[in-house]
């Protein structure tokens, strides 16, 4: 009460107009870990709330479940001075995120809030966390290729325009190098660039390369780093898809990059968990894993629109385990994954991509049939090369044996070049096919 008063005071001391009607407010019971329980404040799922200390100290929490007839809420920050009793407020638009072209330009973080130092944002529009349901045949089929710049994904693995690719990967094998390569080769209306649960340092760094110069002005950030609460973690994933989401309904062409899926499942995770969610999968709860089905879910064509949101997800395999929950849960739900290799990444081929293992569920649909044909091609050549390699780096293979190694053994060279390219260079989506097939023709 007497916080409520000291506010009442504040706004007539500041000349504002007096509000009389009634405010919410709920009390501090319990804090464990960073999941409170507040008493007499029932408010929805996914409601913010302000928690007043007193002298203009203030916490931020979200609202998560219920228990007993008291809120659950989760901190979005440290827990540091938080004491029992303290006043908890509703804010408005529970369960609702402010998004809009103002984002374009713009770096922010889970809350949405600017982190460039550049002002305030202009009031958005509201859009749903979880963004608005669809029917399934409200989603258009994927027929455009896109263009991302990068020789050997555009070969063999082309992409297109709605389609959902995820990039996979144990730890220190390519999947962020991959994904600045793709930002700056592909082609679209708008870039939304989700850096949940990484490294400061590489956003700041992302942040240095990719928010200056003309594609500035159609890119836009939301950075969560690792140290940031898991609730946190996971409203910046749905805000950046939301956020997609809006731009693809203006009619625009998205691409969505979320680095990474495997950070979102481990917030998830934490949240499930601190419910009392029992552990399923390698510990994941049911509910982290249909997180990142439905967040996948919300990228696509628009047949309402014509918009479209092409979403790159980087799916970190813990152990180089390509089994891993999260990694099959993704494989299962994506229109195509890219598998990078440490094996080839110690080898010096960057990027690191495993064109066996690799694959686009829309190419055949979006390429020319001479394309198809020679992918199909190169990829018998490089399976056959690499089923037999021990063999040939030991001199145990004799020549004339089989006609298709025989082939790959004297193109391997030509094809470890052509699967190789700096990160700064871009080769188109027509240069990459006429370059293969023209790689292709010497094997004839």
């Amino acid at each position: 009460m007497r916080a409520l008063i000291e506010t009442t005071l504040q706004e007539c001391a500041g000349g504002g107009s007096l509000d009389l009607a009634p405010r919410r407010f709920g009390r501090v019971v319990a804090c464990d870990g960073g999941l409170i329980e507040v008493s007499g404040l029932g408010v929805p799922i996914g409601t913010l709330c302000t928690i007043a200390q007193g002298r203009g100290v203030e916490h931020r929490a979200e609202t998560i479940g219920f228990r007993n007839g008291h809120t659950m809420m989760m901190m979005l920050g440290d827990t540091v001075l938080l004491r029992p009793g303290a006043v908890v407020r509703p804010e408005a638009n529970p369960g609702m995120l402010s998004v809009g072209e103002d984002f374009l330009g713009r770096s922010v973080d889970g809350a949405g809030r600017p982190i460039d130092g550049k002002g305030p944002i202009g009031t958005g529009v509201p859009w749903p966390a979880g963004g608005y349901r669809v029917d399934a045949l409200d989603r258009s089929s994927v027929t455009e290729p896109l263009d991302v710049g990068i020789r050997s994904l555009n070969a063999l693995t082309t992409f297109g325009e709605g389609q959902r690719i995820g990039i996979m990967a144990g730890s220190g094998v390519g999947k962020s190098v991959l994904m600045d390569m793709i930002v700056h080769g592909a082609d679209a209306d708008a870039i939304v660039v989700g850096l949940i649960g990484e490294r400061a340092r590489e956003v700041s760094d992302f942040v240095n390369r990719y928010m200056g110069g003309e594609r500035a002005g159609r890119t836009a950030i939301v950075a969560v780093p690792a140290d940031h609460a898991a609730n946190l973690r996971l409203r910046g994933a749905m805000l950046a898809t939301s956020l997609a989401e809006h731009l693809r309904s203006q009619g625009k062409r998205v691409l969505l990059i979320l680095d990474s899926l495997t950070r979102v499942a481990h917030a998830a995770r934490e949240i499930g968990i601190l419910l009392g969610e029992p552990g399923a999968a390698r510990g994941y709860p049911p509910s982290a894993l249909s997180t990142i089905t439905k967040l996948i879910e919300r990228a696509g064509n628009s047949a309402e629109s014509g918009g479209s949101i092409t979403g790159i997800y980087t799916v970190l395999a813990d152990g180089d385990d390509q089994n891993d929950p999260v990694v099959d849960t993704a494989r299962a739900i994506l229109d195509g994954h890219i598998v990078l290799s440490r094996e080839i990444a110690q080898r010096g081929q960057y990027p690191a991509v495993d064109i066996g293992a690799s694959l686009s569920r829309v190419m055949n649909d979006i390429v020319s049939p001479e394309h198809e044909a020679a992918a199909r091609r190169f990829r018998a050549l490089t399976a056959a090369y690499e089923a037999n390699r021990d063999l040939v780096m030991m001199g145990a293979y004799r020549p004339g044996t089989d006609r298709t190694l025989d082939e790959a053994i004297a193109l391997h060279p030509r094809m470890v070049a052509f699967l190789s390219q700096g990160t700064r260079d871009q080769v188109t989506l027509a240069d990459a096919a006429d370059q293969m097939q023209e790689l292709i023709a010497h094997a004839a």
